[in-house]
């Protein structure tokens, strides 16, 4: 069982589930955050962490902490420009409110927060979803996956020109009263095991990232 250090949600994962290493890492993450902030002692990673990761984890708590400490203030209104850009929230949040009020961060620049290893992994991933990019494009399909929007692809390419969604049941989120989720169609193919397995140590440092800068976030999604 894990439990926030920052929180007071309490959830059980089994340990052999692949996001019970990314909570970890976001833990570890988070605390060894907070330590260099506040200067507390330092934080000892989970043994469920293998070397690569600690060191991705520790790369990004570097640049968060230089983030944080070189702030760039923003002459605008973000309390209103937050009104203005959220037609739908129709609701009135008075502790939301009373947050955009106060000095917020809204965006955060982290140039070199990947590791090698890890910017390796995510190209080695990248070439896993080849095939699935090139099936994706088509003469005529809606804006998204429309052919007239993507240059021809050439031996030259770095990478496949294309447009997929690996979001687990991205479909059915979109639609009321759906029971019995599936997994989306672009994970369905044969090689969706190896291209999880690919993009699980960068997912884990994008989620650890995620942790830090919108812990709100973070917990909706887990």
């Amino acid at each position: 069982m894990n439990v926030s250090s920052t929180s007071d949600i309490e959830i059980t994962l089994w340990h052999t589930w692949a996001l019970t290493v990314t909570h970890e890492a976001c833990e570890y993450t988070e605390q060894k955050f907070n330590a260099e902030k506040t200067g507390g002692d330092p934080v000892i990673p989970s043994l469920n962490l293998d070397t690569d990761l600690v060191m991705a984890c520790d790369r990004l708590v570097d640049w968060l902490i230089k983030a944080y400490k070189n702030p760039i203030q923003m002459p605008i209104n973000i309390a209103r420009y937050s009104k203005l850009i959220s037609p739908k929230d129709t609701g009135h949040n008075e502790e939301r409110e009373e947050k955009l009020l106060e000095s917020a961060i809204i965006t955060w620049y982290l140039p070199d927060a990947l590791t090698d290893a890890t910017q390796k992994e995510i190209w080695a991933a990248s070439d896993l979803l080849t095939p699935m990019l090139e099936q994706s494009i088509k003469v005529d399909s809606n804006w998204r996956t429309n052919q007239r929007w993507f240059k021809p692809s050439s031996e030259n390419d770095v990478l496949t020109p294309g447009c997929i969604n690996l979001s687990l049941a991205w479909f059915q989120q979109g639609h009321e009263n759906q029971l019995d989720p599936q997994v989306s169609a672009s994970l369905k193919g044969a090689s969706s095991e190896k291209i999880l397995k690919a993009i699980a140590r960068p997912a884990a440092i994008a989620t650890a990232a995620l942790r830090v800068v919108h812990p709100e976030q973070y917990w909706a999604g887990l």
